[in-house]
């Protein structure tokens, strides 16, 4: 699997055989460029070595906000961020034994196989995941993970299309990067451009 979410070979080869890292790069895309959130991750693991929800759940706090700020920082808010992580990973831990992608693999109640709307209301309870966040993981996990979930298209909206071109659901190299980004700025023109007319 070849991705293009951080822009970087290395950390986006680790995001591609790791959920847990692809997991905590989606909370960290949060007012900085998608490419440095889904860096992040990679980051960590070079500075921590072991990078997994049970290691960082029992690390000391502050070491590892000192992890985060390290230069080049993991991201721009360390202090915020770091605790939400750690939160992620301690919910991971006491909800999901550990596994990051039994979020979207774990039967539902009666056995059967999770639906996209099951995945998705499991995602929003995730500690940084609100509903926008939960739709684009979702699609993510659809566009370029293979899941294969009935109605994850459905539940992740408007990001679910494959033509959306809406987030990083759709990143898969410098051209579709590009598009996203530029749809992105378009859309905030023209919310803003309503906001002045009230």
């Amino acid at each position: 699997m070849t991705l293009y979410l951080s822009t970087d070979a290395e950390a986006d080869a680790l995001l591609a055989h790791d959920r847990f890292a692809l997991m905590v790069g989606m909370l960290l895309d949060q007012q900085v460029s998608m490419e440095s959130a889904f860096a992040g991750p990679y980051k960590l693991v070079q500075r921590l070595g072991d990078v997994t929800p049970a290691s960082i759940a029992a690390m000391d706090p502050d070491a590892f906000l000192e992890a985060f700020r390290q230069s080049p920082a993991v991201h721009r808010f360390p202090g915020s961020m770091a605790a939400r992580v750690q939160k992620l990973a301690q919910t991971l831990v006491d909800e999901y034994g550990g596994d990051a992608e039994a979020v979207w693999t774990a039967p539902d109640t009666d056995g059967s196989a999770p639906s996209g709307a099951l995945i998705l209301r499991r995602l929003k309870k995730l500690p940084g995941f609100g509903d926008q966040k939960a739709k684009i993981f979702l699609a993510l996990l659809g566009k370029q993970f293979g899941l294969e979930a009935e109605g994850w298209r459905e539940a992740a909206g408007e990001y679910g299309p494959d033509d959306a071109y809406l987030s990083i659901a759709d990143v898969r190299d410098d051209a579709t990067l590009q598009q996203v980004r530029a749809n992105k700025q378009a859309r905030k023109a023209a919310a803003k451009a309503a906001k002045a007319k009230k």
